[in-house]
Formats: C-alpha cells, sequence, structure tokens
C-alpha cells in the first residue's frame, strides 16, 4: 500500500478571520473563501458563527 503524502494544515490568524468575516458581510460564498486559504468549509462555517475566533467579527465592522 503506497503512503499518500498530505499537505501540512493551514493555520488561520486572528487577521484571516477578521477578513474571513468582511469578505462573508460582502456576500461571498464560503467554499469560495475556503478555497482561498485553502481550508475546510467547515472552518470558515466556525468563523463565521463564532466558534473560533471569537471577536473577530466585531473587528471587522
Amino acid at each position: 500500500m503506497a503512503l499518500i503524502e498530505r499537505k501540512p494544515s493551514t493555520k488561520l490568524t486572528f487577521s484571516d478571520a477578521v477578513e474571513i468575516h468582511k469578505r462573508i458581510q460582502r456576500g461571498e460564498y464560503l467554499n469560495r473563501i475556503a478555497a482561498d486559504y485553502d481550508v475546510n468549509p467547515g472552518r470558515i462555517s466556525e468563523i463565521k458563527n463564532g466558534k473560533t475566533f471569537s471577536g473577530s467579527a466585531a473587528q471587522a465592522i
């Protein structure tokens, strides 16, 4: 069985989360944002819903 080489996990920062909130406010799709940051759309959803990077939504305003 061949081993599959995996890409290292992309680390999002607080400033990334602020920018993600701004993009969501402009109406961009979560899938497109996730692709730009090379993360799963679930990570973007967690930011949107305040499960991670709490306070980033307030900074985006």
